[in-house]
């Protein structure tokens, strides 16, 4: 371990307005890294990981929502973790090492030995004591979190090839169109702040070219506009790729889950990841019951303390309830996020899907998919205050908010 001297930062990439288009219906009333997974808002899994990373000094959220958007959020969890939680707006797209070097002054007020950077639409365990101490092993500048995934999906991530022995990163690339390899970057980084004085070099190097080609010819002109800006940097392209076999930057290699959340149907998925974590990390959180004084809970749930279930509901598993639900007599709920005050009314069953705030569902309904997470229609999601009539069956469908359904439907997007 280092000395008590040292200081440790998170920084946390949260996005922005233009990137959570895919998670719509849901991210229409909320910052996608405020919805809840496992009854915690998203963002909030990386942050307690950070909590247990040795001399943590302070964690930052960048991102471009607004900051009144997560005011109430980074106050409460601060006096939570009794850690200083600080939200950080971009002005511009910098890139996602570059919107982390346009904070660094920032970033390094409490003169850090090493920064960690999270993507928050990353859902895994976070091995962060673990691969901290693994990067003082190394030595070197960086070290990336990777997993093996299989062969047929590997080219949707970064792909990278390390030294079996010394676990230095050889070679790294985007999103390849041939195979490379199969293991992956997870999203997940330590550095020291020598990052900054790399993520600087690229800047002045993309300055001299486009001065060089400014002087060179016309035509040079003419291309040197479509090129990146010179503060616009790309951690993977521009920082991993290059510095790949140089001994600079180092992988560490989770045995464990991890997914990527780009669309609702992957936030189903990864609650029950979440859920199934808090059996070893939070088992306060998860609720119990066998059908006599509350309901019967089956497998991992997480029930809100406002939340209201009948003794006579069965829940579970890979359930999580919201704040000021209220869960019916005979109600059947599995694999489902039920969000906050929400009514289910008696006998109703939801299954592998997401209802979302102030929604109703009716007696005798049923709202239900497949629950496959990747497919378009794999899960259904009712948007905000959609009331499902009684007995109305809907199956593998998206209802945008505020709409009443009093006929069945099926595979159906309804605007």
């Amino acid at each position: 371990m280092g000395s008590s001297e040292e200081r440790v930062v998170a920084v946390i990439m949260v996005g922005g307005p233009t990137k959570g288009t895919r998670f719509r219906p849901l991210s229409l009333n909320i910052p996608k890294p405020l919805f809840p997974l496992a009854g915690q808002p998203m963002v909030h899994h990386p942050i307690s990981a950070c909590k247990k990373i040795p001399n943590l000094a302070q964690i930052y959220l960048i991102g471009f929502y607004e900051e009144r958007e997560f005011a109430l959020y980074v106050s409460s969890i601060s006096n939570e973790l009794k850690v200083p939680v600080r939200y950080l707006k971009e002005d511009k797209p910098h890139g996602s090492a570059g919107g982390l070097y346009n904070f660094r002054d920032l970033i390094m007020e409490d003169n850090p030995s090493h920064i960690f950077l999270l993507n928050c639409d990353v859902c895994c365990s976070f091995p962060l004591p673990e691969m901290l101490e693994a990067h003082r092993r190394y030595g070197g500048m960086g070290t990336i979190l990777v997993i093996k995934v299989s062969a047929e999906s590997a080219n949707q991530f970064g792909e990278l090839v390390a030294d079996p022995v010394t676990n230095e990163l050889l070679h790294y690339t985007e999103k390849p169109e041939t195979f490379v390899s199969d293991l992956i970057n997870c999203g997940v980084y330590i550095f020291t702040p020598d990052i900054f004085t790399t993520i600087q070099d690229v800047s002045i190097q993309r300055k001299d070219r486009a001065n060089l080609r400014r002087v060179s010819s016309f035509e040079a002109l003419q291309s040197a506009t479509k090129t990146l800006p010179s503060d616009f940097v790309r951690l993977d392209q521009d920082i991993l790729s290059p510095l790949a076999g140089k001994k600079q930057l180092y992988t560490y290699e989770t045995l464990d889950f991890w997914e990527q959340i780009k669309t609702p149907g992957m936030s189903l998925k990864c609650s029950a990841l979440y859920l199934a974590l808090f059996r070893f990390t939070s088992p306060h959180l998860l609720a119990s019951g066998n059908g006599t004084k509350s309901a019967t809970i089956m497998g991992d749930v997480y029930i809100h303390p406002s939340a209201k279930v009948h003794p006579t509901a069965k829940i579970g598993p890979n359930v999580s309830i919201s704040a000021n639900a209220r869960i019916g007599a005979g109600a059947r709920l599995i694999s489902c996020i039920i969000l906050d005050d929400v009514e289910i009314k008696e006998n109703a069953v939801v299954i592998h899907s997401i209802v979302g705030w102030k929604s109703c569902i009716g007696k005798w309904s049923r709202v239900q998919a497949e629950g496959d997470y990747n497919a378009k229609l794999g899960i259904t999601i009712l948007g905000e205050a959609v009331t499902v009539e009684d007995e109305v069956v809907v199956i593998n469908s998206i209802v945008l908010p505020h709409k009443t359904l009093n006929v069945s439907v099926q595979e159906e997007i309804i605007l």
